[in-house]
């Protein structure tokens, strides 16, 4: 324990901040809204804050397509509320990091309307341009590249036209990025998520990728379209980024570096660097987004997660972000599984990440394709058919991103604005934090709970994990926690249907009302100390 980082230990929570809380009532949530609901998010028991994208941008990407790195949009606030945000969160003892967006920019950034306008000024090098296109696509579908008239060459755009991928080949570019860095580090961020951060080297020759069956993008190729990405995904010169970037870290201490890496998981495992973790210290693992609501699906997720992610190595569970659907929409809105999902995520052995409102068991909002803000569904509306009714997913991430839901007053306690940027979802009248605080048993004190109780029990937060696997029904997972001699054991009902005969022993501390140690309720959670 006294070797070990305090991000490998941490509990996250992702605030979108376009809808977290609007503080000056123009419908718009904000970082002044966010300072305003720490305590909420402190008393939650949540210890890391990841705040999305809130610097300079033409919002077309909402802040993922960046157009200062060092100033702050207008409707979020300025740079004094960043400062503010900073020494509130560190005053309450929680830690916070910024999601920095590497791999491009907007095209109105002032690097690429410099680098556009010819083929000679001193940024020309600072994007990846060329004049013969090769094969590459883009995340979002379509060629990779875009048409630039006022240089006559076609830059490269790995997921939005309006994005331009940076050209760290360039010392210079390189050299402007760390310094940004550092600018940040030095106003006291505690670390950075890094967007899409396996994308950002390309290949030097610009080789066309090779063929491949595949159709539609995965978790493994996120560009698909009959061909496999070898030449503009995971390059070994980004993973040795990813140790230079955690060298500058190390300038100012402890810090977090959480990737967005997409790929297989012995692909993702690369980006960590040596056992030191001399790379980035965490990483997603996106294949669980899209999980099965099954005792064995969790049992072989628990065993493989703890074949690939070793001691020192530490896992990330996540279930839900600003990009795919949220938990409770995939589990249909049903409470009582939505309850034992956020327990096996806080009784695991790893950091969970929880997106805003998950804790309320907030759904995904269904919204119109033809006005949509989000811009992909307007690229890809063919798209719409296939990944709702194949995959279960959409391409509107609009329905993702509604407002949270803090009470049963106008606009869920949002905002006190006429309209808000996007519709609340409908349920918020049953589903918000007020409401929800007053039930005993609601999925918010459930949270509360175990986050609690994983600051109790040094096992649940520091502890080695074994599955157990015996002669137990095919419906339990039952796992164990183990740490300095105190072990906890962990048994998650995955059953509609009460399980009998199980002949548990120990000191039960959860629920806190007492149980049957024989027997466990349809999706009910039970945790034991043992002796």
């Amino acid at each position: 324990m006294q070797n070990t980082s305090w991000w490998q230990n941490t509990t996250i929570y992702q605030v979108y901040p376009r809808s977290f809380y609007d503080s000056n009532s123009d419908g718009i949530g904000d970082l002044k809204g966010l300072i305003q609901k720490l305590d909420y998010l402190q008393e939650l028991g949540v210890e890391t804050i990841w705040c999305s994208p809130f610097f300079s941008s033409p919002q077309q990407d909402f802040g993922y397509d960046i157009s200062d790195y060092y100033s702050i949009s207008s409707e979020y606030g300025n740079l004094s509320d960043v400062e503010s945000l900073i020494r509130e969160i560190h005053a309450r003892e929680m830690k916070i990091i910024f999601d920095l967006v590497l791999n491009h920019s907007s095209i109105q950034h002032p690097w690429f309307l410099e680098s556009s306008s010819s083929t000679t000024n001193d940024k020309a090098d600072w994007y990846i341009w060329t004049k013969k296109p090769n094969n590459w696509r883009s995340m979002t579908g379509g060629s990779a590249w875009q048409y630039c008239e006022a240089r006559g060459e076609y830059y490269l755009a790995s997921f939005l036209d309006f994005q331009a991928d940076l050209n760290y080949r360039n010392p210079a570019l390189k050299h402007a990025i760390f310094s940004m860095v550092r600018y940040w580090l030095e106003k006291g961020v505690d670390g950075f998520r890094l967007d899409i951060f396996n994308v950002i080297f390309k290949d030097k020759e610009l080789r066309s990728n090779p063929s491949s069956w595949q159709v539609f993008p995965s978790e493994d190729n996120p560009f698909g379209f009959f061909q496999k990405p070898i030449y503009n995904l995971n390059q070994e010169e980004t993973v040795a980024l990813a140790k230079e970037l955690r060298q500058l870290c190390n300038e100012f201490g402890d810090k977090l570096l959480l990737g967005e890496v997409i790929g297989s998981v012995p692909t993702i495992r690369r980006f960590l660097g040596d056992i030191e973790n001399d790379g980035l210290g965490l990483v997603f693992n996106f294949e669980m987004l899209r999980f099965k609501f099954k005792a064995s699906y969790f049992r072989k997720l628990l065993q493989e997660t703890e074949s690939n992610f070793p001691k020192p190595y530490t896992p990330v569970y996540v279930f839900s972000n600003h990009d795919r659907r949220r938990s409770a929409t995939r589990l249909k809105g049903k409470q009582d599984k939505m309850k034992l999902l956020l327990s096996f995520q806080l009784c695991v052995r790893g950091v969970p990440c929880l997106y805003y409102g998950e804790e309320l068991g907030m759904e995904d909002l269904s919204l119109p394709y033809s006005s949509a803000l989000d811009p992909i569904p307007h690229k890809n509306k063919w798209l719409k058919r296939w990944m709702t009714e194949c995959f279960d997913e959409t391409i509107n991430r609009d329905d993702l991103r509604t407002p949270m839901q803090w009470s049963s007053e106008k606009n869920a306690g949002f905002s006190a604005a006429e309209n808000t940027w996007l519709p609340v979802h409908p349920n918020y009248e049953t589903y918000n934090v007020a409401r929800s605080a007053k039930q005993e048993d609601s999925l918010l004190n459930l949270c509360k709970n175990l986050l609690a109780l994983r600051k109790k029990y040094k096992a649940l937060t520091y502890g080695n994990v074994q599955v157990l696997n015996h002669s137990y029904p095919e419906h339990l997972l039952l796992f164990e926690r183990s740490f300095e001699g105190e072990r906890i054991l962990v048994a998650l009902n995955f059953s509609a249907k009460k399980l009998t005969k199980l002949g548990f022993s120990g000191e039960q501390i959860f629920p806190l009302h007492e149980t049957s140690l024989n027997e466990l309720d349809p999706y009910a959670l039970l945790i034991l100390k043992l002796s």
